[in-house]
């Protein structure tokens, strides 16, 4: 039941942020999800990541979707975020960057480090990743707690530029120059990130439980413990809650 329930609360995420207007909202065809996502959708391809291989399907006929391309990528895959024409897949050992190629993925680089569980999300020139203790990536107990920040000017060569120490991190979003990152039930952090190399925190809110953020408009849409919450951050100061969507463990 956990399991279907954290799927279905995926998929509710990512259809409930798809933009169809506006000139700094994604175009038609691409999806916006959160950075715990599988799953994602960029021009007409599906993209989905199991644990071993990224699959392409192309959907410019909704009806009939065709089954693509399947990239192999060893172990450890688990995440996929889009950026541009690029996919950023995290993975337990790294980071991924794909150029999305009419749906024939070719991959550009693999930015690694010490083993532990990664979502990742771009902007501009930079990827934020956090790094996550207190799990078991294969059967290796995991000690670090951090968010990374890695130059991507050139996605062929990444490199880390800045690492932040964080709490217990899950899941994060950006929006122009806030940062969002998840710290489960350790709360909620907004981060201004104007100078990716000199992050500032903005607000903690120890009582916000987030596992995943998806920010677009000062809306925030956050998964927690008991479900989905749709907040506004039009006053960074104080989130104000907006919707709830209960789901059952």
């Amino acid at each position: 039941m956990r399991t279907f329930s954290y799927l279905l609360l995926a998929t509710i995420l990512f259809i409930q942020a798809c933009q169809t207007t506006g000139s700094d909202s994604p175009s038609p065809g691409t999806g916006v999800g959160g950075s715990t996502a599988r799953f994602t959708i960029s021009g007409n391809t599906l993209y989905t990541v199991s644990n071993t291989a990224l699959q392409a399907y192309d959907i410019s006929n909704s009806s009939n979707p065709q089954k693509g391309s399947r990239t192999s990528l060893g172990v450890g895959v688990e995440t996929i975020s889009p950026y541009q024409n690029n996919l950023f897949i995290g993975t337990q050992t790294g980071m991924y960057i794909f150029d999305t190629n009419a749906g024939n993925p070719k991959q550009l680089s693999l930015y690694t480090h010490i083993l532990s569980c990664d979502p990742v999300v771009a902007q501009g020139n930079y990827a934020y990743v956090t790094l996550r203790s207190g799990t078991n990536c294969r059967n290796q107990s995991v000690s670090i707690n951090s968010l990374d920040v890695i130059d991507i000017s050139d996605p062929t060569k990444p490199r880390l530029v800045q690492s932040y120490p964080m709490t217990n991190p899950r899941g994060l979003g950006v929006d122009s120059t806030l940062l969002f990152v998840g710290e489960g039930d350790y709360g909620l952090r907004v981060m201004d990130i104007s100078n990716p190399v000199d992050i500032k925190e903005l607000e903690y809110f120890y009582d916000t439980k987030t596992y995943d953020v998806i920010p677009t408009r000062k809306l925030l849409i956050v998964t927690g413990p008991k479900g989905i919450y749709q907040y506004s951050y039009a006053d960074l100061n104080k989130l104000k809650l907006l919707s709830q969507i209960p789901v059952e463990p």
